[in-house]
């Protein structure tokens, strides 16, 4: 039972792989990499003064950022780096 459970998810995994051959010829090898990146370095965790740009809500906050405020990477709603009671730990809390 275990093993046809595997054969059958190595299976799903790999019709998701597509051919080189396969895809349009306006979609190259160099284009799709390239749009990833942006994707990604759009929007980085950083500090702008005295509040962060990009932080991701309720994650742990440097020490630094305590008790400032931060904007999320999604939603550009406010939040503010709080100690959570109970912890010694600090996080990102709506403001």
């Amino acid at each position: 039972m275990l093993r046809r459970l595997l054969v059958s998810a190595a299976l799903a995994g790999s019709v998701l792989v597509v051919p080189a051959a396969a895809l349009p010829a306006s979609a190259t090898a160099a284009q799709a990499p390239a749009a990833a990146v942006g994707l990604r370095t759009a929007c980085t965790y950083r500090r702008d003064g005295n509040v962060w740009r990009c932080i991701t809500p309720g994650a742990f906050c440097p020490s630094a950022a305590r008790n400032r405020y931060g904007y999320a990477k999604v939603t550009n709603r406010r939040y503010k780096c709080l100690k959570v009671s109970g912890d010694t730990r600090w996080r990102w809390k709506r403001a």
